[in-house]
C-alpha cells in the first residue's frame, strides 16, 4: 500500500482537489446574512446515502472558516454534492462537485486559519485548498486518522501554510470509517473517487444553534 509519505511528494497535484476553474458566485446584494452566532459553536449535520455525520464548528478558533462553511451551507450549496475524494487512511472530501461531477461555482478563497493552534487529528473538519495558502473556497475534508503532517509549520511555503481545522465530527464517525473503505478509482482525470457515488444529500444547521 503507498504510504502516506508519498501523497506529500505530489501535493500540490494530488491532495486536495481544488478549486481549479472555479467560477465565483456574484454576490447577491440583498442576501440575507447568517442568523448563525458563530461564539456558540454552530452544529451541523451532513445527511449522507450512508448515514448522518453531526459536526461541531470552531466559531472561536476559525471564525472565517467557519463563517464560510456555514454561508454555503445556508445556500443550499452541499445539497446533492458528493464526497469525491476517498483515501482509507488518509481523508474524505467533499463540497465541490454536483452529483454529474460538474464542479460547483463558489465564492471568493478565504484567509487560511491554519496557524489557529487545532491539529489535523482523527475526526477533524479542515478546509481543502491548492498549493496557494489562501485559496479555500467550499471544499472541505474529514481527517480519518491522525494527519498532523497537515498542521501549521511556518508561512514559509504553501505547504508549510497546512490546512485549516474549524470543526470535528462529534456524532456518525462510524459512517465517515464506512465512507473511508468504498471502492475508489479514477473519473474526469481524478483519482480515489467513489465507484459509486457517495452523496451528501442535504446539510442542516442544529436547532438551537
Amino acid at each position: 500500500m503507498t504510504s502516506i509519505r508519498s501523497f506529500l511528494s505530489c501535493l500540490a497535484l494530488a491532495f486536495p482537489l481544488s478549486v481549479l476553474a472555479q467560477v465565483p458566485i456574484e454576490e447577491d446584494a440583498n442576501a440575507t446574512p447568517s442568523t448563525i452566532q458563530l461564539e456558540e459553536s454552530p452544529t451541523v449535520i451532513l445527511h449522507t446515502n450512508f448515514g448522518e455525520i453531526e459536526l461541531e464548528l470552531f466559531a472561536d478558533k476559525a471564525p472565517k472558516s467557519v463563517e464560510n462553511f456555514i454561508a454555503y451551507v445556508e445556500s443550499g450549496h452541499y445539497d446533492d454534492t458528493l464526497f469525491h475524494r476517498v483515501i482509507p487512511n488518509f481523508m474524505i472530501q467533499g463540497g465541490g462537485f454536483d452529483l454529474d461531477f460538474q464542479q460547483k461555482p463558489t465564492q471568493e478563497p478565504i484567509v487560511n486559519e491554519a496557524d489557529n493552534g487545532l491539529s489535523n487529528t482523527r475526526g477533524t473538519l479542515a478546509m481543502a485548498r491548492t498549493m496557494s495558502p489562501h485559496s479555500a473556497t467550499s471544499q472541505f475534508f474529514v481527517n480519518v486518522q491522525d494527519n498532523t503532517f497537515l498542521d501549521h509549520q511556518g508561512t514559509y511555503s504553501g505547504q508549510a501554510w497546512g490546512y485549516a481545522v474549524f470543526g470535528q465530527v462529534t456524532r456518525g464517525m462510524e459512517v465517515v470509517d464506512a465512507i473511508r473503505q468504498v471502492p475508489t478509482g479514477r473519473r474526469s482525470g481524478h483519482q480515489d473517487v467513489p465507484v459509486d457515488p457517495v452523496i451528501i444529500e442535504r446539510v442542516e444547521i442544529k436547532a438551537g444553534n
